[in-house]
């Protein structure tokens, strides 16, 4: 069975499942876009590590990462294996200091919260990205890869105007959003 890799591109509200969060992974190289609606703790986690803020405390997903290493166990890659009636099944695949592979279930969710925590890789089967994938559309407009907050102001400037100019009103409001956002932070 071949393994996709996939990246961490955006987090932002679920539309289908308001009080959700969708999270979208990206298919290397090919730009396929994979979402997968998520609860507000674990949004809150994966968040917070992409974000490099650290809680005064540990999170559960940070307490989980620490028992591991305590343990001398590595997660060396997370597995989302399978989509049945809508929800995606995920593995860890960890590594004990002997070597000896374990494979432990867990919802895809929080194996992404660990993922972005030990900052391993992220794979899926063509068969689950064949069923939810989808293309972004701003890939052809754009050209490069990655996510938008990563871009500089005036790129992202440049791409909201050929947006509008083509008349793509909702792609060039999630652009809006970015750049206010990047604008608010200065």
């Amino acid at each position: 069975m071949e393994k996709i890799a996939l990246d961490v591109v955006a987090l932002t509200d679920s539309e289908s499942h308001p009080g959700n969060f969708a999270l979208i992974l990206e298919e290397r190289p090919n730009g396929r876009r994979l979402p997968i609606v998520i609860g507000r703790g674990e949004a809150q986690a994966i968040a917070m590590t992409l974000e490099n803020m650290q809680p005064q405390r540990p999170l559960t997903h940070d307490l989980f990462k620490q028992t591991l290493e305590a343990l001398q166990v590595t997660l060396k890659e997370v597995f989302i294996y399978k989509l049945e009636e809508n929800i995606f099944y995920a593995q860890l695949q960890l590594k004990n200091s002997s070597g000896k592979a374990i494979t432990i279930e867990a919802r895809s969710s929080d194996a992404i919260a660990l993922s972005v925590r030990f900052t391993c890789p992220i794979y899926t089967t063509s068969e689950v990205l064949n069923a939810v994938g989808f293309t972004n559309e701003l890939s052809a407009v754009v050209g490069k890869k990655g996510p938008f907050s990563d871009y500089p102001l005036k790129e992202l400037e440049a791409l909201l105007a050929k947006l509008i100019a083509k008349e793509d009103y909702q792609s060039a409001a999630r652009i809006r959003d970015v750049i206010e956002k990047k604008k608010n932070k200065k």
